[in-house]
């Protein structure tokens, strides 16, 4: 079996090079056949990540660590909402960008109106001048009460693309890859890039 944690350092190192990762924010998970998942440990510096700075939890909440001083990262919560209600969700990106920050504030509402772009279609809308929104989350001290709002959204109301927004907080995405998860990551942020740009034009 393929050791997936290869594939989460080389994106943590990358996200952490365009500055959506800095010091130890953001958190990378890839699920396995069993359901089980690997996650970033807590207060680990993205940019210098090992594949010994996971943790691997278990559907019975069991956990396995490679050093006995890890602990979970405080958004395991938000993982596991998403592997909880999103089926095919295979791998899954947390990250904090300054555009992901300032895009969630330029609703009120539920969710985020995303612009026309082609862009779109990387997260598998195939339609021409398509309206799209991305599902919108207060931010909380207490995260695994952010989790909690995220699993009872989605149980009730399947998201249409694969990423969610918290407020002031980050941006999360999945995909049936690491790599595809990678890919989605890229284009929200370039998304994002737009809207903060489109909105400084006036446009």
């Amino acid at each position: 079996m393929v050791d997936l944690r290869s594939d989460l350092v080389a994106a943590a190192r990358y996200f952490h090079q365009r500055g959506w990762m800095l010091g130890t924010a953001g958190n990378l998970s890839a699920r396995l056949p069993d359901g089980s998942f690997w996650i970033t440990a807590s207060g680990k510096s993205k940019g210098e990540l090992g594949e010994l700075d996971f943790i691997r939890l278990f559907p019975d909440g069991s956990v396995e660590k490679p050093m006995e001083d890890l602990k979970p990262s405080a958004e395991t919560s938000i993982h596991q909402a998403i592997y909880s209600t999103v089926p095919e969700a295979m791998a899954c990106y947390h990250v904090h960008s300054i555009d992901a920050n300032l895009v969630s504030n330029f609703t009120d509402g539920l969710e985020l109106p995303l612009p026309q772009l082609e862009m779109i279609k990387g997260l598998g809308i195939w339609e021409e001048n398509p309206t799209v929104t991305m599902p919108l989350f207060a931010n909380h001290l207490d995260v695994p009460k952010i989790g909690q709002e995220i699993a009872e959204r989605f149980r009730s109301q399947t998201p249409t693309i694969p990423a969610l927004l918290i407020c002031n907080h980050g941006v999360t995405v999945w995909g049936r890859s690491t790599e595809e998860a990678r890919n989605r990551i890229e284009l929200v942020e370039y998304i994002f890039s737009y809207m903060v740009q489109a909105k400084r034009l006036g446009l």
